[in-house]
């Protein structure tokens, strides 16, 4: 009898310790099944979060004004200098392709964060020295009034290299840390999954804020010729996040990296295509070859993925023909020819997200606008109260201030709202398109705005700022316009690809909201250039030209908005069309399949 009451406490005693670690499968630092109660949750997520915002501090402490410090400190006309902002903010969201490869594949998110906010220090540290001692001559130089001299190349390259490496850094982290972060709460806990969900609007909430600071005090500093104590202030914020980061090691919870994508995405369409002339009579789907016999085990900490109707071409690579069947009997086992059903439904889940995905590229050319043609046409508006002078990048606060406002309005008021009218809330495809209605108008006030401005601008000036007599807050409705569709447009986007990323890759799913920026910088570059040339020819002066009282600045917001108009249009055909995937537990069949319909 005593023996048996032995038993019972020390079953009581296992059960208690497994119920106090996480459902998720994550580990802690160690390599151990991570406790419930020690590591992750909001302790981890608030560490993160700060984390976010001073890394963010960082970063717009030199994106924000670059445009003004090129055209300023380098000498470059305002459609060179708009162009090179593009092409860097650009390369900024290419890199996270880097960093979420890296994170997914091999280094796991904890290691590739730090690593990649070590680049970015190094990065910081190389841009305040290279501005300071050889950019910033004669010395004073850099404000609105004293020009700098010419530079040599080498001095020019440099330059480049330190805000490259800014790129590299900020680019590799920035997909990762939000994805990070949500590894914090436990998808199989009803209240950790509610966390996790609301942490994606306290995550880009947490990024405005931080460039809140950089638009305005920093801001302040740059635009009166201060750059190098903005660019060390930058530094200094970015190397505070990073010991940040390290002090909550031990707090983490941990996701094992799950292999080389691109191989298993490779065997899945060369399998594919080896039985390209094989027929799946109707109803044999449920043969297809089953993951739990599988004898490659590379991706075993993710959640199984069922089969989904659709891509039927893909289902030919776990379609098992008398060829597979033999090998099998044999032990022996070719990836590139046969391959599991949660292998294949990897391939279709991202073929899936792609139609979406690239509807977000437009988007992002509206989003980009606030970090260069936004600020040269603010720069030519009256910016002066009383004897202040506001820095036109600094109006972009207003697009914070409004992010801030609308996540808000839509967490505690908005969404509450709609669960208790229609049964639940907005979808993140509705959401997004929601975000891309406001983006319409938001492009369309641009440019009646600037039909004013030039209705009251002086056209033959020769130093354009402050041109025009109307003031320069005129541009608050466009920057909060934009700020309430990054609500809708972004925290989606970031939720959507979170949720329907395959559970080995994750970062990938983040990577593909960085790398829409990316795009929509470089088609807004492109768009620049072949307006330019188009608009110049028979020696006009064409829409952008340096002096914007002689251009059509406003009919290049029109154009925005009706290419956006034409995107949302297309993108309400693809959130149609679009089908989620299908989960079950890692020891079971349930079926987690969500609504993610328009």
């Amino acid at each position: 009898m005593g023996s048996l009451q032995i038993m019972s406490k020390d079953a009581r005693n296992s059960k208690g310790e497994q119920e106090e670690c996480t459902g998720d499968g994550s580990v802690d630092f160690h390599g151990r099944p991570a406790m419930r109660q020690q590591t992750g949750k909001w302790g981890a997520g608030t560490i993160i979060l700060l984390n976010q915002g001073l890394a963010t501090l960082a970063f717009f402490g030199v994106g924000i004004n670059l445009v003004l410090f090129l055209t300023r400190v380098l000498q470059q006309d305002n459609a060179e200098a708009a162009n090179s902002v593009s092409k860097w903010t650009g390369t900024v969201y290419i890199f996270s392709l880097v960093g979420a490869f890296l994170s997914d594949s091999y280094w796991g998110r904890y290691k590739t964060c730090a690593i990649f906010q070590a680049i970015f220090v190094i990065g910081l540290v190389l841009l305040s020295l290279a501005t300071q001692i050889f950019l910033l001559t004669p010395k004073g130089c850099g404000d609105e009034t004293t020009p700098c001299k010419p530079h040599s190349s080498w001095v020019i390259g440099l330059f480049y290299v330190s805000i490259y490496m800014v790129a590299l850094g900020n680019g590799g982290y920035q997909p990762n840390i939000a994805t990070f972060g949500a590894d914090q709460f436990d998808e199989e806990d009803s209240k950790e999954s509610h966390s996790k969900v609301s942490f994606f609007s306290y995550f880009y909430l947490a990024l405005n804020l931080g460039s809140l600071f950089s638009n305005t005090i920093l801001g302040y500093f740059e635009d009166e010729g201060m750059w190098a104590l903005g660019f060390w202030a930058s530094t200094a914020s970015a190397f505070l996040a990073l010991v940040l980061f390290l002090g909550g090691t031990k707090q983490y919870r941990h996701f094992k990296p799950s292999g080389n994508p691109l191989s298993r995405i490779s065997q899945v369409i060369v399998a594919a295509s080896k039985k390209c002339r094989v027929h799946i009579p109707p109803g044999e789907e449920d043969s297809l070859y089953d993951e739990d016999q599988c004898v490659d085990k590379s991706n075993a900490g993710a959640r199984k993925m069922l089969h989904t109707h659709g891509f039927k071409f893909l289902d030919r690579a776990a379609y098992r023909t008398t060829q597979d069947m033999e090998q099998l009997k044999q032990n022996e086992y070719n990836p590139w020819r046969l391959c599991p059903v949660s292998q294949v439904e990897e391939v279709k889940c991202i073929a899936r997200l792609l139609p979406i995905w690239l509807c977000t590229i437009i988007y992002s050319v509206v989003f980009t606008q606030m970090a260069s043609l936004f600020v040269e046409q603010g720069d030519a508006m009256n910016t002066k109260i009383s004897n202040f002078r506001i820095p036109a990048a600094s109006m972009s606060s207003f697009d914070i201030i409004s992010v801030a406002f609308f996540i808000f309005l839509f967490r505690r008021v908005l969404d509450p709202l709609m669960r208790r009218v229609r049964g639940k809330g907005l979808t993140e495809l509705q959401r997004m398109g929601i975000g891309l209605v406001i983006a319409i108008i938001a492009m369309i006030s641009a440019g009646i705005v600037e039909c004013y401005r030039l209705k009251y601008a002086q056209k033959d000036c020769k130093h354009c700022q402050g041109s025009s007599s109307l003031s320069i807050f005129w541009q608050v409705p466009q920057y909060a316009l934009i700020g309430a569709s990054e609500v809708f447009m972004y925290v989606g986007q970031l939720e959507f690809f979170n949720a329907q990323a395959p559970d080995g890759l994750k970062s990938f799913g983040s990577a593909l909201c960085m790398t829409s920026i990316s795009l929509g910088n470089y088609v807004s570059s492109l768009l620049v250039s072949i307006v330019m040339k188009i608009s110049t020819v028979d020696n006009m002066p064409g829409w952008i030209p340096g002096n914007l009282n002689k251009g059509h600045l406003d009919r290049f917001y029109f154009l925005l908005a009706g290419l956006t108009a034409i995107d949302l249009v297309i993108y309400i055909a693809c959130a149609t069309w679009y089908k989620s995937m299908k989960l079950g537990e890692k020891g079971g069949e349930n079926n987690k399949d969500q609504d993610y319909g328009v």
